[in-house]
Parts: structure tokens; sequence; C-alpha cells
């Protein structure tokens, strides 16, 4: 007997079925533990410091309100004069997108509403292009 035949005669198939399964549990036991890692220096890391490790670290906390705040008064004329800066190396006419972008680029507050309250207030006008016009100075 050579080849498959021995194979089959002596339990072959069978011991590499069991070679193969042992090799994927294992993979999958190696992969589960190297997921988890993370969880398991930060406890080493952490023994005896916080008694809630999870809370700590794991619970992200609450997000302010993004409901519509109109700006006060006193902050009125700094919000104008920051937008009127980005209108300014923007370009004018420029594209509301483009002003909405580059505001969120540099982290102005509620870039959306404050976009909208300068609309209301008519501090920027539409063009006939599709385009807004800043027109204080």
């Amino acid at each position: 007997m050579n080849g498959l035949e021995n194979i089959s005669a002596n339990d072959g198939w069978a011991i590499a079925l069991m070679g193969v399964s042992i090799v994927f549990i294992g993979l999958i036991l190696l992969s589960l533990c190297i997921s988890q890692l993370h969880k398991i220096i930060d406890f080493w890391e952490n023994i005896g410091k916080d008694k809630d490790i999870h809370r700590k670290k794991y619970i992200t906390p609450p997000r302010e309100s993004t409901a519509f705040q109109a700006p006060v008064l006193d902050e009125e004329s700094e919000t104008i004069r920051q937008y009127k800066v980005l209108v300014d190396r923007l370009e004018q006419p420029f594209s509301l997108t483009d002003l909405l972008e580059f505001a969120e680029r540099v982290g102005l507050y509620n870039p959306h509403s404050t976009i909208n309250y300068l609309l209301e207030k008519k501090i920027i006008i539409p063009d006939k292009n599709g385009y807004f016009i800043w027109t204080r100075q």
C-alpha cells in the first residue's frame, strides 16, 4: 500500500482533521487573547490605584447640548468678527460649504447654528450665482 490507501487504512484522515481542528482552535484563542490584551495591561498598570477601572476609562462623558443657542449680545460682535476673518480668507463671493468646513477646521463653536444666525440677520446674503456675500464692513 502506498499513498492515499495507506492514509485511509491507518486512520490518517481523522488524524489530519484533528490536527487542523487543533491548529484552528489555537489560532482563535490566540486572536481572542491579543484582542483583550489592552484590558489586561490596563488592569496590571492600575492595580490598587482605582477600584472602578472600567467606569473610569470606558464610559464616555455626557455630550454637551447641541441645541441652537443664539449668541449673546456681548458675544455677537466677537462672533461676527471671527466669521468676517474667515470670509476674508475665503474671498468673496464664497460658498457656505467652504465657510462651514473652514469654521469647523478652526474649531469655532456651533458653526451650523452661527451661519444660520448670520443668514437670518442678513449679514450673509445670497448672490444670483449660488454663492454668498458678506454685507457688513
